[in-house]
């Protein structure tokens, strides 16, 4: 017990984190892998952490089998669980699994030094198991976070399959934002503890501004356009219905000089990554997503959510503003709405119009661009390495370098927009590390 308090402060003072909230230590004290739980908080209450802490206490050292299953509804979030649990620097290895890159490679992380917690999608674990990749019978617990999503009807025969294949279970976590009325037989829940903080009312009510953009035309694209123009250089999400809709949005926004990446799942996922990044690092202000970003994404202080669309329920539309209004920070969301719309019912209070300037500002410049890098882990290229490339040969000073992110086949690097011209001037043709590669901005 000594051992496992010590672990737990020393990630706690790892992640900088004084003390926990009353969710996460109530979760603390319910999971401890002998009863089911499931835990309802709203987004943006640190939910990841809620379950990843007391799996320091579950954990078994001596075990070099899968241990813990998570399951999520998206590569983007599985990614970003992964990167949380790398973060608080534990003892055990975790492994994600997603589609839209080799399954050869994540068999072969999987087989060569087994997780102890494998993390992924239902497609990808289930066809781990169909190849026999690993052993379903050592999983003690299982975790399926956004369970809401996880459980539709669209996963229900996966999910089926995977857990009836995990005869070890002792217990089961289920974690979302929202609840549903009825759970699938296949969860096969038994006598759950229920950690429930919606009942309490969202936290962020009071830190959410919500307001109507009235278009004059049906067709919103300029509106946008000038609501983007006036709030500046905050970061904004805007959110599409339909795929297309994405692409023709931000195409339409380029072409006004305006920066925008777009997101949705039909895009490869280096791409995806790509406008994440972006997007996170302050190089692109806007991204233009349909629901694939309400859910499981970390971006932190997102200023404004913008509905281009109206969502399809009420469920959309509290997952679409949970990405502002994080923990203790305030946000807006507006929802632009032409002469056939109304807010929709759900929505009691009257909304108050959001009023434009007598003059609409300039689009604003982005102070950071992206560097991509083509080189990566695999190529034994580091941090250090990149660093000192673009201060030594890029002729960067300090201040002008922000986050360097090495993926394992290639790299990213946060710079100063204003030294990007020199830069990539100067770097031209040279090597790094003794390597020849690609330097160039990212598109």
């Amino acid at each position: 017990m000594k051992q496992e308090t010590e672990l737990l402060q020393s990630v706690l003072r790892r992640l900088g984190i004084e003390s926990l909230n009353a969710m996460q230590e109530k979760s603390l004290q319910a999971i401890t892998g002998e009863r089911d739980v499931v835990l309802l908080s709203p987004t943006g209450t640190g939910k990841t952490l809620a379950f990843l802490l007391p799996l320091l206490q579950l954990l078994k050292d001596d075990d070099d089998s899968v241990q813990v299953l998570i399951l999520v509804p998206s590569r983007e979030l599985a990614l970003q669980i992964a990167a949380v649990f790398k973060s608080m620097g534990t003892p055990w290895k975790a492994c994600c699994c997603y589609g839209g890159h080799p399954i050869a490679e994540e068999k072969r992380s999987i087989s060569a030094n087994p997780p102890a917690i494998l993390i992924g999608t239902p497609g990808r674990i289930a066809d781990h198991l169909r190849k026999g990749n690993f052993s379903p019978q050592t999983i003690r617990t299982l975790v399926v976070d956004e369970f809401d999503k996880s459980l539709e009807l669209g996963f229900h025969d996966q999910m089926g399959e995977i857990i009836s294949q995990l005869s070890g279970l002792t217990g089961r976590v289920l974690s979302s934002a929202t609840d549903i009325k009825e759970m699938p037989e296949f969860a096969e829940l038994r006598d759950p503890i229920v950690l429930n903080r919606l009942e309490e009312g969202e936290p962020e009510e009071s830190r959410l501004r919500l307001l109507k953009v009235v278009s004059p035309s049906k067709d919103k694209i300029e509106t946008l356009y000038r609501l983007l123009c006036v709030l500046g250089n905050d970061s904004s999400i805007v959110f599409c219905n339909h795929r297309e809709a994405t692409e023709r949005v931000s195409k339409l926004l380029k072409e006004k000089g305006l920066c925008a990446g777009t997101f949705h799942g039909g895009m490869e996922q280096s791409e995806r990554e790509q406008t994440l990044y972006k997007f996170r690092n302050g190089s692109c202000y806007a991204l233009i997503s349909t629901d694939l970003a309400a859910r499981g994404l970390d971006i932190p202080e997102v200023g404004h959510i913008i509905h281009y669309h109206l969502p399809v329920d009420e469920e959309a539309f509290t997952h679409r503003n949970g990405r502002t209004a994080r923990w203790d920070a305030k946000g807006a969301s507006y929802l632009i709405l032409n002469e056939t719309e109304s807010p929709p019912p759900y929505i009691k209070e009257d909304l108050p119009e959001f009023m434009f300037p007598g003059i609409i500002p300039q689009p604003a410049q982005t102070l950071w661009a992206t560097l991509y890098i083509g080189k990566g882990k695999k190529d034994k290229l580091s941090r250090a390495d990149i660093a000192g490339f673009l201060y030594k040969t890029g002729g960067l000073g300090k201040e002008d370098l922000g986050a360097i992110d090495v993926r394992e086949h290639h790299a990213f690097a946060t710079i100063r927009r204003n030294k990007l011209s020199r830069l990539l001037a100067l770097v031209c043709g040279e090597k790094i590390k003794g390597m020849k590669t690609i330097v160039e901005e990212a598109e």
